[in-house]
């Protein structure tokens, strides 16, 4: 996992309940994952909007995985952003 640098500058508090509602978000639906993927969503932590997704990279993070849905040939990296950062 890793986070932009303005999901970084917030405060520790805040960045600990963002990630704590990420872990238990299960609350995917047309509008935050359109694709039906599950593998990014928009959600609100307090007032403030986040966005996660999370990308596919052979086991050399070099290249996107030849097989997203094999995890013998596939390391996820989860990238937690502000929405005006993406």
């Amino acid at each position: 996992m890793v986070m932009t640098a303005g999901v970084a500058a917030l405060p520790a508090r805040e960045i600990g309940a963002i990630l704590l509602a990420i872990a238990n978000f299960d609350a995917f639906d047309k509008d935050n994952d359109p694709y039906e993927t599950h593998d990014c969503a928009l959600l609100y932590v307090s007032d403030r909007q986040l966005f996660f997704k999370i990308d596919y990279y052979d086991r050399a993070l070099m290249n996107l995985s030849p097989d997203a849905s094999d995890p013998a040939v596939t390391i996820r990296v989860m990238t937690v952003m502000l929405p005006e950062e993406y």
